[in-house]
């Protein structure tokens, strides 16, 4: 019809769709930014554990691939990687189901795979954050020194290592609720990165918690993360990737059964 404008379609749909993941995981990332409570213990806790031991207890070793600084760079900043997924996916998905939001999201015109792309993306945001500003601490404190492929193949372990915890989280957010995922999520958290060597070597500690070390999927990270860094690694790498997968495989395939069982 004459004077009427014709409504306007977008030409590039693909270009829209990719623009609402955007979106979503910066206002993902910009959400948990300004949470504290999330936020400050991600960041600050392997900082200051690193501090604590990497740095005092490197005093008086040369710079090289297998001091102190080296090693619980590595152990440390798997340590910090896995907050990001476990905390990141258990406590805020557990909250969204508790509020509704998950099914709100249903009835709105977004992708169906932005929410957890979105989180997806913060939490290797994150790692990436927690990653950065340990190697910051080794260099200027430490004096740690590495060639740029080390620290490019120890920043692709420990960002892409965040994927099997944020299964895991995935998982526990789907099960419990926003009171209870903390709580649950650190009885995971703490008791899996203390026996899986990354506060401390496994050969301090008991020879029943080392030989059960291998059915934590932080412990096949720190591997990685070691022989990143020039530490040899207890077994064959294709081993500790193929664990990871597994593990991210098996917790995704619950979550998803979990959540359509809810919706």
């Amino acid at each position: 019809m004459h004077g009427i404008a014709a409504t306007p379609y977008p030409a590039d749909r693909t270009f829209s769709a990719w623009r609402c993941y955007v979106l979503e995981a910066k206002h993902e990332f910009l959400r948990l930014l300004r949470t504290p409570m999330f936020c400050i213990p991600t960041l600050v806790f392997p900082a200051m554990f690193y501090l604590l031991f990497g740095v005092m207890l490197n005093r008086g070793n040369a710079a090289g691939a297998l001091t102190p600084a080296v090693y619980f760079l590595a152990s440390y900043g798997v340590f910090g990687v896995m907050a990001p997924g476990l905390f990141g996916f258990g406590v805020s998905v557990a909250l969204d189901r508790d509020q509704g939001w998950l099914t709100l999201r249903r009835a709105l015109p977004l992708p169906p795979g932005a929410y957890l792309v979105a989180k997806l993306a913060m939490a290797m945001l994150f790692a990436a954050l927690v990653f950065v500003l340990l190697a910051t601490i080794a260099v200027t404190v430490a004096g740690v020194r590495l060639p740029a492929p080390t620290w490019a193949l120890l920043f692709v372990v420990e960002v892409c290592g965040v994927l099997p915890f944020c299964a895991i989280g995935l998982f526990v957010g789907s099960v419990v609720g926003g009171q209870a995922a903390p709580a649950l999520i650190n009885l995971i958290y703490l008791p899996m990165s203390f026996l899986s060597g990354l506060w401390i070597p496994l050969l301090v500690l008991p020879a029943i918690l080392r030989d059960a070390a291998p059915l934590w999927p932080a412990y096949h990270l720190g591997q990685l993360a070691y022989a990143a860094v020039g530490q040899p690694a207890v077994g064959s790498v294709v081993v500790h990737v193929a664990a990871l997968a597994a593990v991210t495989l098996f917790f995704l395939a619950l979550a998803r059964r979990r959540l359509a069982r809810a919706a």
